[in-house]
């Protein structure tokens, strides 16, 4: 069994497409590395190994979601780990390029590498003068690096120049080097999709196509291409990670709420998010809910498209998990948690208040009215139904006024164009459905045909 199997427990967040790593110093002790503040995963894997966390180092200032270092530091001791370029405002060691961390027969070694961030930090792991492996955190990806576009367009061009080096100097690393990255598939802070997590420095070298570009205009140009929209809230969390993140206490919870406090928060201004499946939603629903399923991309819709500030309550199933909805938005600082409507949308009707209902239907059933795919455009361009508007479901609430009349609302399944739907219904427009489906299924059912490319 090699380091990895043996000590590296990688803690993957499918919905953000992100990576922790908690690694087992063989001492009892642990080093946590770019852990959220969901740190259930974490927890429960330490508790296994019997371990407590005595480092949490971070690579950069997250802009996806609120770090758990300084949680980890509240509650285990730990030290935290982090570049001294980031100005975190909390207790920390704060590391240059090639200051070293003694880990207890491990050593940790900070790399500079900016380009995803300014600050951003790789932190090489070493055995005596062997690398075992390298966390890269936001710079070198499994065939690709994260986006450099964060701090704004101005600064985009520069940041990609840094990366560029970044990953030059990432490169003279030995080959059989591991390459332990923080950003993956599904993540908006990187581009390509791909079930590998982990990969090593030959691997990269040989497979990563922005490696492969025959010089630093080239790969500047492909990675600038590559960058697509991202989450509003991105814009917010790195200087919220600088500041660092409220220590929890104890486990936050959603209060039951009966429907005259619910209906009191929709008329102060507060907004309801209804995370039932999609169909359940499309069946009835409060009027001005937003639809948003409880799954792994939660918290990247209720980021991009409600205030962190307002507060907010739910409507759940009895069977659903409260938790994870009380996790996946505290991750990403959504705090102010109203509640959860007891009795669900059954005291709701029972108490014969309003609702309304979407037509959710199948391919088949779609009716002949303009298509609106509200995807993300590299999904678009890779395959859409001929004729189709594209307006992506995180720029929609700006662009009400050029979804078509009658307009038949589609994603890849069907759960972001539910969103969308019920985020066009609060704007007003009730003249709407909902495809339970893919455009491939909606071609096929239409005697139609994909067609690729940008819309013109």
């Amino acid at each position: 069994m090699g380091f990895a199997e043996d000590h590296l427990i990688p803690l993957v967040d499918e919905g953000l497409g992100n990576s922790a790593y908690l690694v087992d110093l063989g001492d009892g002790r642990a080093l946590a590395v770019d852990a959220s503040r969901d740190l259930r995963a974490l927890r429960a894997a330490a508790d296994r190994r019997g371990l407590r966390v005595a480092f949490a180092a971070d690579t950069h200032l997250h802009a996806d979601f609120l770090s758990g270092a300084v949680q980890l530091g509240h509650d285990h001791g730990a030290a935290v780990l982090a570049s001294a370029a980031g100005r975190r405002v909390f207790p920390h060691q704060g590391l240059a390029d090639g200051d070293e961390v003694d880990l207890g027969g491990l050593t940790l070694r900070a790399l500079a590498t900016p380009g995803h961030t300014d600050e951003h930090l790789s932190f090489l792991l070493l055995d005596g003068a062997r690398p075992l492996g390298v966390f890269t955190g936001g710079s070198l990806i499994v065939n690709s690096a994260a986006r450099t576009d964060l701090l704004g367009a101005s600064r985009t061009e520069e940041l990609a120049r840094a990366q560029y080096r970044s990953l030059r100097r990432l490169t003279r690393l030995p080959d059989e080097t591991a390459v332990w990255p923080t950003h993956g598939a599904g993540s908006f802070c990187s581009a390509p999709p791909g079930a590998e997590r982990t990969t090593t420095i030959g691997t990269e070298k040989r497979a990563n196509p922005l490696l492969a570009a025959p010089d630093e205009n080239t790969f500047v140009s492909r990675l600038i291409a590559s960058l697509g929209s991202y989450p509003a809230y991105f814009d917010r969390l790195a200087a919220l990670n600088r500041r660092g993140p409220a220590v929890l206490t104890a486990t936050p919870t959603l209060p039951a709420l009966d429907t005259e406090r619910v209906r009191a928060l929709l008329a102060d201004g507060g907004h309801v998010v209804d995370v039932r499946p999609a169909a359940r939603f499309a069946a009835a629903h409060i009027p001005g809910s937003i639809s948003i399923p409880l799954r792994g991309t939660f918290a990247t819709w209720l980021g991009w498209l409600l205030p962190a500030g307002d507060p907010i309550a739910f409507v759940t199933e009895e069977d659903q998990d409260l938790s994870e909805i009380v996790w996946q938005a505290y991750k990403i600082c959504y705090e102010r948690l109203a509640g959860r409507l007891f009795g669900g949308m059954t005291a709701w009707q029972e108490a014969g208040l309003p609702t309304s209902a979407t037509a959710f239907v199948t391919p088949d059933q779609a009716p002949a009215a303009p298509y609106l795919d509200v995807r993300q455009t590299a999904e678009y361009t890779a395959g859409h139904v001929p004729g189709a508007v594209h307006l992506e479901l995180g720029a929609l609430a700006a662009h009400t006024a050029e979804v078509p009349g009658g307009a038949v609302v589609a994603c890849g399944h069907g759960e972001r164009a539910m969103t969308a739907a019920s985020v066009l219904e609060r704007a007003g427009r009730t003249d709407l459905t909902v495809l339970n489906g893919s455009p491939g299924d909606y071609a096929a059912a239409h005697g139609r045909r994909l067609t690729m490319g940008a819309a013109r």
